[in-house]
């Protein structure tokens, strides 16, 4: 029976893939991965900055296909690689593998089957952001991205109200860039004028932080589009 091999790659800067993330992506037989063509160029760049730690030189290992719209038909194709005996990891596009990205499904069945799951910690945009917020870190409650229709987001900002009223955690939220005045004008309309904290490509060349009011990150999109990916953060 072989193991499923939970494996973060870096969110942004290539120097923070560990050692053991880097000796498990080129020791098992295949990466299952939300894009091929993205996992199969971290490995390229990551064999030319690190070859010198990969003790045996091989082959890359097999990427198999696995995002959301065809992960119940990978996971059999899977499950019947790990119990021929193959060693199988999983990786994101960026970060910890399941987190708000396909894979909870694939690592419950291997429970299910007494398949060994391990994991390979490291890069997570939802650690990184909170650690520097300057929130407080002793609670935390990470709630992925909002829903998409305006009516269901409103209600789910509704309940993280109500939440609050029993404990008292830093709320994170992921936000795609299209969607980030419309997520904060919600907030705003429901939960008041409070303060946020906005992270954006988090590790790399254009990493920002920003703490404010939400009227004035309103105010500061009004002048400029929003671009990157978003880790919005607050504490009521």
């Amino acid at each position: 029976m072989g193991t499923l091999f939970i494996v973060a790659t870096p969110i942004g800067n290539l120097e923070d893939i560990s050692i053991r993330a880097l000796r498990t992506l080129y020791k098992v037989d295949a990466i299952a991965c939300e894009d091929t063509r993205r996992t199969g160029t971290l490995l390229k760049l990551l064999e030319e900055k690190y070859s010198f730690i990969l003790e045996v030189k091989r082959s890359r290992p097999e990427l198999i296909s696995y995002y959301e719209q065809n992960e119940f038909e990978r996971i059999p194709q899977v499950i019947t690689a790990l119990k021929n005996g193959l060693n199988v990891a999983l990786v994101s596009d960026a970060g910890t593998p399941a987190i708000s990205d396909p894979g909870f499904k694939l690592i419950r069945e291997c429970i299910n089957e007494n398949i060994s799951v391990e994991s390979i910690p490291g890069p997570s945009a939802v650690i990184s952001a909170l650690v520097v917020s300057g929130l407080p870190t002793d609670k935390f409650l990470f709630l992925g991205y909002p829903p998409r229709k305006p009516g269901h987001r409103k209600s789910f900002i509704a309940k993280i109200k109500q939440l609050t009223e029993i404990v008292s955690p830093t709320l994170i939220l992921f936000e795609s860039p299209h969607k980030l005045k419309t997520t904060l004008l919600d907030l705003q309309l429901t939960l008041g004028d409070i303060e946020i904290v906005l992270c954006r490509e988090l590790t790399k060349v254009y990493e920002s932080k920003r703490r404010e009011k939400i009227s004035d990150a309103l105010s500061h999109y009004e002048k400029t589009d929003p671009k990157g990916e978003y880790v919005i953060l607050f504490h009521l």
